[in-house]
């Protein structure tokens, strides 16, 4: 995540911020999501350095960390799904359709995933993104935002 850190501009020269959450927050989510067991070292690093804010995630439409997971637990509800491993939605989509996540169980790195929440026989539940783990993940779209396109 360092990666993330250290670039906060793209190539145009326009700067993008990130927003840390302190770490008694991240605790907490580890408590309230994942029983108390630490999070894996690639989303503990992603949210003590942009838990607040990241410009190349779209979780900033929320209050907080919380409210995103729990939306994101409520959609599982109205469409009559679930996941049953620890996760933590770390990404969404198409007005509370899809969101992306990491399973909280994967390692210290795990892999994002998507969540396709509606049935539909020509799209899977939950895919995984070109088996892309959460640090290469962020990369990508740094990458994709220095070369002047938009990760979303």
């Amino acid at each position: 995540m360092q990666y993330l850190r250290d670039n906060p501009k793209s190539s145009s020269g326009a700067t993008f911020s990130i927003e840390p959450i302190p770490l008694s927050e991240i605790q907490y989510l580890e408590t309230k999501y994942n029983n108390g067991v630490i999070f894996p070292k690639a989303l503990r690093e992603l949210l003590f350095l942009a838990g607040e804010y990241c410009y190349v995630l779209d979780y900033n439409i929320y209050d907080s960390q919380e409210e995103l997971q729990d939306e994101a637990r409520e959609w599982l509800q109205k469409y009559n799904r679930s996941i049953s491993r620890p996760f933590f939605a770390i990404d969404v989509y198409n007005a509370g359709e899809q969101f992306l996540f990491v399973y909280l169980d994967e390692g210290d790195d795990p892999v994002v995933r998507s969540a396709y929440l509606p049935l539909r026989d020509d799209v899977q539940f939950i895919t995984n993104l070109m088996n892309e783990k959460l640090s290469h993940y962020i990369k990508s779209s740094i990458d994709e935002i220095k070369q002047g396109f938009n990760p979303f």
